[in-house]
């Protein structure tokens, strides 16, 4: 398979690496297939808009012309190879169901496809829910006081009263008829969908908790694409019905969300080949091709599929690996990625006095944003952070900024959060419930000297180690802030004691303050008992039955 290829009926003005085979005529690339092409036209695995958009914008000469049409192609070849978004294939039959009134049935049975469908028909009036996915949807209907199911693959509704964007379910009133049934015919000859979002449950804060410290995934999805399963405590994913738009990634807090089309590794990846370029941000949205500005030297675009995914950790890693500041184009941003920018500028304020990403909603925006852009002085920084996740990465390098200094606070939320523990020594029996509760190690126990530890940089601020702490006044969460300052990256100890030896046998088995408290609460009663009962308290488990048994044995 040819690799790269670039068309254009107008040819190239200038050379390029040999690996491009460069063409002006479609029919010698008729019978080609490649990795990443320039065009449309031709049958590529990556269409690269921003490869013509670069050639006709740029201002850089000749020369550095060529390298870097030369990096696009390679960009967007290790985006291919990277990427976890393989296209799948669903599977629908022709049943139909039409949710409206007999009128609205009738005309829209009367289109010219009806015979190709198995139609179904009720009033809106009697629908109760609507469960699954296209090719099994579950719509559950009340039946003269019985719910009644019905299993239909594709449903279409007229004036449907839910807003979401949702696959397999359509509203002739918003589109058309014809258009409608063009969908749902197409749909029966395979729908084929991608896998965007990767999902790691062990470091997700709502797999498994005994309360719900976080959904936010779900709370930003604007489909049915990830739903909660709250008696199990299970995020459950369609794959059908999710856009790709990823806003559920930015919104993560430990990053058990991952964008298939550009994972953390992909990303961090083609980040490194921006070393000594200002990237453009450009959002497919955009419509790279229809953009016509000027693009100063060393501005290098990095066309993106969905704009919603990137976190304060992605966008840091282009930042250092850039060493420049950052042009965003877009006309709109997700909740989680206006917070990461917000984090991002504040710290760059902070120490390069500066922004780090500058936000353009429109060509005039741009243009001024393009002037604007510059290299950022010791702001580049390279680590191999393929194994690192979210919140460690962020961490290190959050940490090379700091740079050994204190440059105070900033401020995080409303849709990303990062926060401090702070515990309250007198009254914690290190009984390590917040370290069982804690599942991305901010919170450690260390043996050696009977600490209980936290690195705030770690910290996700879900808050259920405070959940989890069964002392009163004891665990607090100080929330929506970043201590710029290095003792945030590092574990610091919250609690000590020391431990406590049986007073049979001399065994260390319990800290001092956890005997103590349990010695406190039971002593009143089990010295009315008897003396031996009452010296159970400070004993191991092995002395403690002994005892008892003893004691059992006396009183036969």
């Amino acid at each position: 398979m040819q690799e790269f290829i670039y068309y254009n009926p107008n040819s190239l003005e200038f050379p390029l690496n040999e690996e491009v085979l460069i063409s002006s005529t479609l029919k010698e690339l008729k019978e080609i297939n490649c990795i990443v092409s320039n065009s449309d036209q031709v049958n590529a695995q990556v269409v690269a808009k921003e490869i013509d958009f670069y050639i006709q914008n740029s201002q850089d000469n000749l020369s550095n012309k060529m390298k870097n049409v030369g990096k696009l192609y390679k960009i967007n070849a290790l985006r291919f190879d990277l990427s976890l978004d393989m296209e799948q294939e669903l599977q629908v039959d022709n049943r139909v169901l039409l949710i409206g009134t007999q009128e609205q049935k009738d005309d829209f049975l009367g289109s010219k496809l009806a015979l190709e469908f198995e139609f179904y028909h009720i009033d809106a009036s009697i629908l109760k829910m609507i469960d699954g996915h296209m090719g099994s949807f579950e719509v559950i209907v009340d039946n003269d006081g019985k719910e009644t199911v019905l299993k239909v693959s594709q449903i279409v509704w007229f004036d449907a009263t839910e807003t979401f964007d949702r696959a397999g379910i359509y509203d002739p009133i918003s589109s058309s008829h014809d258009d409608v049934f063009e969908q749902l015919l197409q749909n029966t000859k395979g729908h084929i969908y991608k896998k965007f979002i990767t999902y790691d449950s062990s470091i997700c804060q709502y797999h498994d908790r005994r309360d719900e410290v976080c959904a936010q995934c779900v709370n930003v999805c604007p489909t049915v694409a990830i739903t909660k399963d709250d008696e199990n405590k299970h995020l459950i994913f369609s794959d059908i019905d999710c856009l790709g738009c990823g806003g559920c990634i930015s919104v993560c807090p430990s990053g058990a969300l991952d964008y298939a089309p550009m994972n953390t590794e992909s990303f961090f990846q083609i980040s490194r080949m921006y070393e000594g370029h200002t990237p453009l941000i450009i959002p497919a949205k955009m419509n790279i091709h229809e953009i016509n500005i000027e693009l100063k030297e060393h501005v290098l675009p990095l066309s993106i599929e969905g704009e919603k995914f990137l976190d304060e950790s992605k966008l840091l890693t282009l930042l250092q690996e850039s060493g420049s500041q950052i042009v965003f184009y877009t006309d709109f941003l997700s909740k989680g990625t206006t917070d990461a920018i917000d984090i991002l500028n504040q710290i760059y304020k902070k120490k390069y006095n500066c922004k780090a990403i500058l936000v353009a909603q429109n060509e005039q925006e741009l243009q001024a944003a393009l002037q604007e852009v510059q290299f950022v002085e010791n702001s580049r920084y390279s680590i191999n952070q393929t194994t690192e996740k979210k919140r460690e990465n962020f961490a290190i390098r959050l940490e090379k900024i700091v740079d050994g200094q204190d440059l105070g606070r900033v401020i995080t939320g409303p849709s990303v959060h990062y926060a401090k523990v702070n515990v309250n020594e007198a009254n914690c029996t290190l009984c390590l419930s917040c370290v069982g509760a804690c599942n991305v190690d901010a919170l450690i126990a260390d043996a050696t000297d009977n600490t209980l530890q936290l690195n705030s940089s770690l910290c996700t601020a879900c808050g259920y180690c405070e959940l989890s702490c069964p002392e009163k006044d004891c665990l607090s969460i100080e929330q929506d802030m970043i201590e710029l300052q290095p003792s945030w990256f590092t574990y610091n100890v919250l609690a000590q004691d020391e431990l406590f030896a049986c007073v049979e046998c001399g065994k260390e088995f319990a800290t001092k303050k956890a005997v103590e408290k349990i010695a406190h609460m039971m002593s009143p009663i089990f010295s009315k008992m008897s003396k031996t009962k009452e010296r159970t308290l400070y004993c191991c488990e092995d002395c403690k039955a002994k005892l008892m048994i003893q004691e059992g044995l006396l009183h036969a």
